[in-house]
């Protein structure tokens, strides 16, 4: 992608306007929409940008544009049904295989704590009758 600013390019030290700043923004913009550069290189070239002062600086930050094209864009990971899947399937088995077991041998874990606290209550009601003073 060509701006502007490069047009001039060979006047180095002549001032880039605001709106030159913007353009070439946008061409980053639109660069890391299509693969060119990661995000860590589109915050750093987009404040370059902001940053430049002339044209050869401007250049100087869009360079990267004149010289990836798509196919040399850094690997990105792409997000895929089959990786929705996966972290889905994360998320969700280890709860439900949790939830299988209780289900499955929560009842019995239940009825022993239930049978323990019947014996516990049930001991002591049968237990014989204390004589003392405080009984």
């Amino acid at each position: 992608m060509a701006g502007p600013w490069e047009q001039v390019a060979h006047h180095g030290r002549m001032r880039a306007s605001d709106a030159d700043r913007e353009r070439a923004a946008d061409a980053l913009e639109a660069g890391y929409r299509q693969g060119l550069m990661t995000a860590a290189e589109f915050r750093a070239r987009t404040g370059q940008v902001h940053a430049s002062r002339t044209y050869a600086e401007l250049t100087a930050a869009t360079a990267v544009l004149a010289t990836r094209s798509p196919s040399d864009a850094p690997a990105v990971r792409r997000i895929t049904p089959k990786v929705v899947a996966g972290s889905a399937c994360a998320i969700v088995l280890p709860p439900a295989i949790f939830a299988a077991f209780l289900t499955y041998y929560g009842g019995f874990i239940i009825l022993c704590l239930l049978a323990c606290a019947g014996l516990v209550v049930s001991g002591n009601l049968m237990a014989p009758p204390r004589s003392g003073p405080f009984s």
